[in-house]
């Protein structure tokens, strides 16, 4: 099977890693690229299409937390998903959060937003804002969605 490449996406000390969706035949070499870059937990948003006990036993935590391709998240994913971030980097800056869909595609390349899509991002408000120490002892505001 021809997967497209990981894409790494870096902003200060959170690292996110957007991946394609293995599947139980697949399911070692995926460790292994979660494993190169440092994943501590994945976030799956689509329905379960391998078994996640040998993740768990490579300590990389899954978080199965679906909604429909082609639509927004709900406002309990969204509210989980920023605890999340907020929880995972302030206890371990610099980890890497893993997040996968069915084929990571829509994720990944030009006019892949559909109608639906672009909507709920317009409207969108940040919830929270993160602060984090900058290596001078500095405070940074974030703000993620």
């Amino acid at each position: 099977m021809n997967c497209p490449a990981p894409v790494e996406v870096t902003y200060r000390n959170m690292r996110f890693l957007i991946t394609h969706n293995p599947t139980n035949a697949t399911l070692s070499k995926f460790i292994e690229e979660l494993k190169k870059y440092g994943v501590t937990t994945i976030v799956r948003v689509c329905e379960a299409t391998y078994d996640t006990t040998l993740v768990e036993k490579e300590g990389i935590h899954v978080l199965h937390w679906p909604f429909d391709d082609g639509a927004p998240p709900s406002n309990q994913i969204v509210d989980d998903w920023l605890s999340l971030v907020k929880i995972k980097f302030r206890e371990d800056p610099g980890c890497c959060i893993a997040v996968h869909c069915v084929a990571g595609l829509g994720r990944k390349r030009r006019g892949a937003f559909n109608s639906k899509q672009l909507l709920y991002l317009e409207k969108y408000r940040p919830k929270m804002r993160l602060r984090f120490k900058d290596s001078n002892g500095h405070r940074n505001n974030c703000c993620i969605q």
